[in-house]
């Protein structure tokens, strides 16, 4: 049959094998490992779910090639474990059972990894006058090759049938390449084709290792952004070196250390920033060059494959939010992908807890979980109050357990506080989020009521066996003389181009800010208001250096500064001790939010099982709206 994207769905040879389709799966680190290093049932579970959603290749991520020399994280697979070989051929089992290639990242942390003493690097590395990282000897490096070998051979023998060799993002062989890192008078310093011999040798003992016509992918990274880093133009000339040697090359960008948001963009870039490179790259190589960054939506990846610039797609987050992305693209049913919104809660939680979340799929860590979820015991009729995330969530994911649900909407509009993201253009993904959710709910047989207001007569005349409670919160309004005068953060969007030159916001949290960078884009002046000592406290780990990077380049920022009055030429304030005036054509209130608390109250009791979710409870952001609304459904 004629196919809506045909150049992403056309097979692509890459060494012994063939590919059904252009898109890979980016290797993404799943935390849930056994403390000597394995992969667990969970994890298997994580990476087998892109299989099924239709990927063409899953990487898992990360086999390190030396388990007390080279791990970056805590915990992370590695060859040394008892049982390495068995659990790696689990997960590759898991993928290639879906039809999908099972391929495996090997990597090493060089001079980052977490070693008890100093690490190991292109050269001796001190910090306030200690060493952290030796100068790898020949003898050394022998080993190391030795461990590559052993580490491919491992994968091969599990199952896998393509291998990542990772040589970008600042770890070992990154390491090596760069002149910042790599200062070294011997064959592996100096000249590009001395800092590059560690990489070549490397892939030659995988290559001796998995024999010939097995695909190996080489990751690089187009730029280092460092002064004294590599270019362009020389990774160009290395991946030259390289290409003789392996079948496919993935061209990323930037370093974990110090160009995060280059090697991962965030919301305020545009999407598929870094295909430039593979294109220009793509004029030098004749090996299958692929693209990554930001890449999301199913006629960008047709439109780069079939011109050319790239010859296949990777993705990474995009497959987090959806992982269905492939299969829905394939089927030509776009309208119902998820799209990644960039707001790094993936990356952010593994930071504040160590787990693998995603703020738009709550089955995203709990996958293992979720494949032995129990039917429900019983049918159920279910009634939804509140068409926010957190009410839209519960609904579908009641409503594909099987239950009879009716999703009723005080408003005109399914969103909630979403609905605020309207017109803010780094945010559109999340906008477009609900009228994705509503398609959902149709597909799954939800009974959408817009209009309609739950009451604890509605409810007794409807008679649901349960009731969820999910009716959000009401802006928070300061007692500021005057703030009726002011423009909701909410409604931004709704009174346009009736918001004047000069802004002042009232709230520095993650609404205000991101209102703050909105409007300063847009042409406006920005100034944000904020009470406490520091602004958008509230942002994720991942997300709020960059948030504060915006800010810092447009928005004039008061902090521990509170607003008293506004009048028609702007905000008075008070800092200090000494009140300010700030001239001002608009004032918008981000001041915070609080529950619908004595409304949900009225419900609380009208039905045989009750349970309130989502703003009503505590306001809180999407992530926590969306799973909690999912897994009050699982309790129905």
């Amino acid at each position: 049959m004629e196919r809506k994207y045909p150049n992403l769905y056309s097979p692509l040879k890459i060494g012994g094998i063939t590919m059904k389709n252009r898109i890979i799966s980016a290797p993404m680190t799943y935390p849930i490992l056994t403390s000597d290093g394995c992969l667990t049932p969970e994890a298997a579970a994580f990476y087998e779910l892109r299989a099924k959603g239709g990927a063409a290749v899953v990487t898992v991520s990360e086999l390190i090639v030396d388990g007390k020399m080279g791990k970056y994280y805590p915990i992370q697979v590695t060859i040394d474990a008892p049982n390495a070989k068995d659990s790696l051929a689990i997960a590759a089992r898991a993928v290639r059972r879906h039809g999908a290639i099972a391929s495996m990242e090997l990597s090493h942390g060089g001079q980052f990894a977490l070693t008890e003493g100093p690490a190991w690097g292109p050269v001796d590395v001190y910090e306030n006058d200690k060493l952290i990282a030796r100068q790898m000897t020949k003898a050394v490096i022998d080993d190391l090759l030795e461990s590559y070998a052993r580490a491919a051979a491992l994968c091969r023998d599990a199952g896998f049938e393509m291998l990542l060799i990772h040589s970008g993002h600042g770890w070992l062989l990154e390491q090596f390449l760069s002149p910042s890192t790599n200062k070294r008078e011997d064959q592996y310093g100096g000249s590009l084709q001395n800092r590059a011999r560690l990489a070549l040798e490397v892939i030659d003992a995988v290559r001796s290792s998995v024999g010939p016509g097995f695909p190996l992918e080489l990751r690089i990274s187009a730029e280092e952004y460092l002064e004294d880093g590599y270019t362009f133009s020389d990774t160009i000339e290395y991946a030259k070196l390289v290409e003789s040697k392996i079948d496919l090359l993935q061209v990323s960008t930037g370093s974990h250390h110090g160009s995060f948001d280059k090697t991962h963009p965030s919301m305020f870039y545009e999407r598929g920033v870094n295909v430039h490179y593979a294109e220009e790259m793509k004029k030098h190589v004749k090996i299958p060059v692929s693209t990554i960054g930001a890449l999301n939506e199913p006629q960008m990846l047709e439109d780069i494959i079939a011109s050319g610039r790239a010859d296949a797609v990777v993705m990474g987050r995009a497959l987090l939010a959806d992982p269905y992305l492939p299969r829905k693209a394939f089927e030509g049913r776009d309208n119902e992908i998820v799209r990644c919104c960039r707001c790094f809660t993936c990356m952010a939680e593994r930071l504040v807890t160590g787990l693998r979340i995603c703020a738009l799929n709550p089955v995203i860590g709990h996958e293992y979980e979720h494949n032995y979820s129990p039917a429900p015991a019983q049918k159920k009729s279910v009634l939804i109050a509140g068409g926010g995330p957190a009410g839209m969530q519960c609904a579908l994911t009641a409503a594909e357990r099987g239950h009879d649900v009716v999703l009723c909407e005080k408003s005109d509009s399914l969103g909630g506080a979403l609905k605020s993201e309207r017109g803010i253009s780094f945010k559109e993904d999340l906008f477009k989020f609900i009228a994705v959710k509503r398609l959902q709910l149709e597909n799954a047989g939800v009974d959408i009521k817009l209009g309609t207001e739950v009451t604890p007569g509605l409810v007794k005349e409807m008679s649901p066996d349960a009731l969820i409670i999910a009716i959000g919160s009401d802006p928070l309004i300061p007692p500021v003389i005057g703030i009726e005068n002011a423009v909701m953060a909410d409604d931004i969007t709704s009174v346009g181009d009736s918001i004047g030159k000069r802004v002042v916001i009232i709230g520095g949290g993650l609404v205000g800010c991101e209102t703050g960078v909105h409007l300063a884009r847009e042409g406006h002046d920005v100034t944000v208001v904020e009470m406490k000592s520091t602004i958008c406290a509230d942002a994720n780990p991942r997300h709020r250096p960059l948030l504060l990077a915006e800010m810092e380049k447009q928005v004039k920022c008061l902090v521990n500064t509170r607003a008293i009055s506004i009048d028609a030429d702007g905000l008075t304030c008070q800092k200090d001790d000494s009140e300010h005036f700030l001239p001002a054509d608009t004032i918008i209130c981000a001041a915070g939010r609080v529950p619908k608390a004595d409304v949900a109250a009225e419900l609380a009791d009208c039905a045989p099982y009750v349970d309130m979710i989502g703003d009503c409870v505590k306001p809180a952001n999407v992530t926590q709206a969306i799973f909690r609304g999912h897994f009050a459904a699982l309790d129905i």
